[in-house]
């Protein structure tokens, strides 16, 4: 199972504040143990909201809207994509985080599997297989 450990945003983040030397040192050695572990297939920092812009859809009409956005707390600044074996595995890699404080949140990432066959046909979900499938062989680290 794939999940998503999203860092929540605090006003630090969204006013651009980078960490501290000490907990990018730390994320690094937690970032190294998740790939020994064989569990990360991703992870990144996002910048603030104010660099950033939203998309609404309304039937046919688009909308853009500029950050900055409201909420600190309801935007995400980071992530983990993990691959475990349950959401309890997930649990336990996110308390493992290095983080002194802030909030993680932690959501399953669907997969083909989970939709049933009349909503994604057999041979829909192994075109998108194929397509996850060519997308990892091309970011894959490669060996030195």
């Amino acid at each position: 199972m794939r999940f998503m450990l999203q860092v929540r945003a605090d006003h630090k983040t969204e006013a651009g504040g980078l960490p501290s030397q000490e907990l990018v040192a730390a994320m690094g050695k937690f970032n190294a143990a998740m790939v020994e572990a064989g569990v990360m297939l991703a992870a990144d920092g996002l910048h603030p909201s104010a660099k950033g812009a939203r998309v609404s859809f309304a039937g046919n009409k688009r909308t853009v809207i500029e950050g900055p956005f409201a909420e600190p707390r309801e935007l995400i600044a980071g992530f983990w994509m993990i691959q475990v074996e349950s959401k309890d595995a997930a649990i336990e890699w996110a308390k493992r985080v290095p983080f002194e404080e802030g909030v993680i949140e932690i959501r399953q990432v669907f997969e083909a599997a989970d939709f049933p066959p009349e909503i994604l046909p057999a041979e829909d979900a192994a075109r998108e297989q194929a397509w996850r499938d060519e997308q990892q062989s091309r970011t894959a680290p490669r060996p030195a």
